[in-house]
C-alpha cells in the first residue's frame, strides 16, 4: 500500500465529473488499498479516488470506531468502526429531512463549514468484488456519502454554502479539532 498525495481545490481535477468502474481489475484493488491507507494516514472519514487523482467513481468511508473509554449519552454513530468501498456510488433514495452540520475536506485545508445535508440516504454501487451493494445510512454516515458522492460529481463542499459566515479558516491540519469542538452549535462535522 501507498499514501497517495492529495489534490487539492485549486487543482481543475477536482472539478471532472469521475468515469463509472467497467471492470474490477488488480490496478483497480491497489488503488482501493492505497485510498484506504492515505485516509488513514490523514485522519479523513472518507475519500473519493479524483482526491487521489484518479478521475473513477471509488470511495472509501470509514466512521472511527467508538472509544470504548468514552460514555455514550445515545448509541455510537450507526457505522462506526466498518469500512466502506463503494464502486459507481449513487443516491438512490433521500430523505426529506435535512440537516446542517461541519464538514471540512482533506482537499480543502485550512477550512471548514456548515453544510446541509439529508439526514438519511440509501446508496447503491458496487462493493471492492464487483457485486451490488445496497447501504442504508443515517447521521454521520450519510453525511460522508453525499460529501464523497459529490466529489464524484466534481462538487466540493464549499460549493453548497451560499452564506459567507457558514464557512470559516482553521489552522492547517487542525480541521478536526474545530469539527469535533462543534464550533456551531447542534450540528455534526466530518473531514473527508
Amino acid at each position: 500500500m501507498t499514501v497517495r498525495p492529495i489534490v487539492f481545490s485549486e487543482n481543475p481535477l477536482l472539478r471532472q465529473k469521475s468515469h463509472r468502474v467497467r471492470r474490477v481489475t488488480p490496478e483497480l484493488q491497489e488503488l482501493i488499498a492505497d485510498m484506504v491507507e492515505t485516509m488513514q494516514v490523514e485522519n479523513g472519514i472518507g475519500l473519493a479516488a479524483i482526491q487521489v487523482g484518479t478521475p473513477e467513481r471509488v470511495i472509501v468511508v470509514h466512521l472511527p470506531p467508538p472509544d470504548p473509554e468514552e460514555e455514550w449519552e445515545e448509541d455510537p454513530p450507526p457505522g462506526s468502526g466498518e469500512l466502506y468501498i463503494v464502486l459507481n456510488p449513487e443516491l438512490a433514495r433521500r430523505s426529506a429531512e435535512v440537516v446542517a452540520g461541519i464538514e471540512g475536506c482533506l482537499s480543502i485545508p485550512g477550512w471548514v463549514g456548515e453544510v446541509e445535508r439529508h439526514a438519511a440516504v440509501t446508496v447503491k454501487g458496487m462493493d471492492q468484488s464487483g457485486k451490488p451493494v445496497r447501504i442504508r445510512a443515517e447521521g454521520l454516515l450519510a453525511r460522508v456519502f453525499q460529501h464523497e458522492i459529490d466529489h464524484c460529481d466534481g462538487i466540493l463542499f464549499t460549493d453548497h454554502i451560499e452564506d459567507p459566515d457558514r464557512i470559516w479558516p482553521v489552522p492547517e491540519g487542525e480541521e478536526e479539532a474545530a469539527e469535533a469542538a462543534q464550533q456551531v452549535p447542534g450540528v455534526v462535522a466530518i473531514t473527508g
